[in-house]
C-alpha cells in the first residue's frame, strides 16, 4: 500500500526547498505544497512502497497501511529512525503493540560496490543474470544462438 502524509505532524521539514521525503523518494512522488507547508504525495497508484519516504520522515509524519502479510488488517506501522537502527512499531487494532529493531546500512555514502565481488558481465545476448553463474553456483557457459 503506498505510504501517505499525516497533514498534523508534517512540518514542511522546516520551510526547507525540499523536504526529507522528497530526496528520499526514488520515483519522485512526494512534493513540498508551498501554501499549506506540507508534504504530499502526487501519485498513490505510481508508488513504489520502498518506504524510502516513511524511513526519512524527522518528524514521523508519514505513514502506510501494510500489507495483511506484514502487518494484519486494522493495524499501523511507525518507524523510528536512530544512528544506527531502525525501530518499527506495530500497533494492533486490539490495543497490543509491538515493536522490530532492525541495524541499517554503515556503508559509507557513495562507498558501496554496485556488483559486489561479482565478475562484470558485459555479454548483452547471455541469458545469465548480472550475478550469475557464480551467486547460483552453478558451472559457467555461454549462451550462443
Amino acid at each position: 500500500m503506498p505510504s501517505f502524509v499525516i497533514a498534523e505532524k508534517c512540518d514542511g521539514c522546516k520551510g526547507q526547498d525540499k523536504t526529507a521525503c522528497m530526496y528520499a523518494c526514488p520515483n519522485d512522488l512526494m512534493m513540498l505544497d508551498k501554501e499549506r507547508m506540507k508534504a504530499t504525495n502526487l501519485d498513490p497508484s505510481a508508488c513504489w512502497e520502498c518506504l524510502c519516504c516513511v524511513k526519512a520522515c524527522p518528524q514521523q509524519a508519514m505513514d502506510l497501511r501494510g500489507y495483511a502479510d506484514f502487518v494484519p488488517l486494522g493495524a499501523s506501522v511507525t518507524p523510528l529512525r536512530g544512528s544506527d537502527s531502525i525501530m518499527w512499531t506495530v500497533k494492533f487494532r486490539n490495543g497490543m503493540t509491538k515493536r522490530f529493531k532492525f541495524p541499517i546500512r554503515t556503508t559509507e555514502e557513495g562507498s558501496a560496490v554496485p556488483g559486489g565481488d561479482y565478475p562484470v558481465t558485459t555479454d548483452i545476448n547471455s541469458i545469465e543474470l548480472y550475478t550469475e553463474p557464480a551467486s547460483m553456483k552453478m558451472p559457467i557457459w555461454t549462451y550462443k544462438k
